[in-house]
């Protein structure tokens, strides 16, 4: 896949899946802007990305608006166009409903489904005037099937999904293609803590039986923002390994 000439944003972009997207979107030749809230692994990502030729960092927290607002006034400034928005910031705060503080309701949901419509708005405004642009969001095979202690992670990737099926007609009339791609259960650093036990269910569940990569993902998540996806919006692609039904 190419992105010559093409601006690419993403989120969440100092480690796992984010800084993996960005270093696809890189190789295809994409100027990448990379987002964080982790300001030294942000520096550190855009030092050690292979085959970028223009890296640009921004330390942004993704539910503050005039920070967002900010980010894309920058990138414009710098690039003079936003091709590629993926929405991939998110937090988890894991825990039965029973014992959940409405805190971590909160949290989750502002940094999932609030940032991720910030990061739309702002970048829709200039991909509606060039009457072109991928967005791509991070849902979770979660959003789609639920899971247990994840309430609030579940509650919000389902919004996720419902945003972008309604960007995606909202914006559809002026070339604006908005998908969301929904990992299930994926070798990161989220997932290398978990106790073996829970690793174990987990895998039990996965029809392949194996977890997912950040690779697979980011290759799912660069098809929609390229040019072979330009006749698809409004879908959910699972990469999953046959978890959601």
């Amino acid at each position: 896949m190419t992105f010559e000439g093409k601006t690419a944003v993403v989120t969440g972009a100092a480690r796992g899946i984010g800084l993996e997207v960005a270093r696809q979107l890189a190789e295809g030749g994409a100027t990448v802007v990379l987002v964080d809230v982790l300001e030294d692994q942000l520096k550190e990502a855009a030092v050690n990305l292979p085959g970028a030729r223009d890296v640009l960092t921004y330390t942004v927290d993704v539910t503050d608006e005039a920070a967002v607002e900010r980010l894309f006034d920058g990138v414009i400034e710098k690039t003079g166009r936003i091709d590629i928005l993926v929405n991939n910031a998110g937090i988890t705060r894991d825990d039965l409903l029973l014992r959940m503080d409405a805190d971590e309701w909160d949290l989750v949901m502002a940094v999932n489904l609030k940032g991720t419509f910030l990061m739309t708005k702002h970048a829709s405004r200039y991909m509606v005037r060039q009457k072109s642009g991928r967005i791509v969001n991070m849902a979770s095979v979660s959003g789609l099937v639920g899971n247990p202690g994840q309430a609030n992670y579940s509650a919000s990737k389902a919004g996720v999904v419902g945003f972008t099926r309604t960007v995606a007609r909202e914006l559809a009339r002026k070339n604006v293609c908005c998908n969301a791609v929904a990992p299930g259960f994926i070798d990161t650093q989220m997932t290398r803590v978990l106790p073996e036990k829970a690793k174990e269910n987990a895998l039990a569940a996965i029809p392949l039986k194996r977890m997912g990569t950040v690779e697979e993902v980011a290759r799912a998540v660069c098809f929609l923002a390229g040019d072979d996806a330009a006749y698809i919006t409004g879908h959910v692609l699972p990469v999953d390994g046959g978890m959601a039904p």
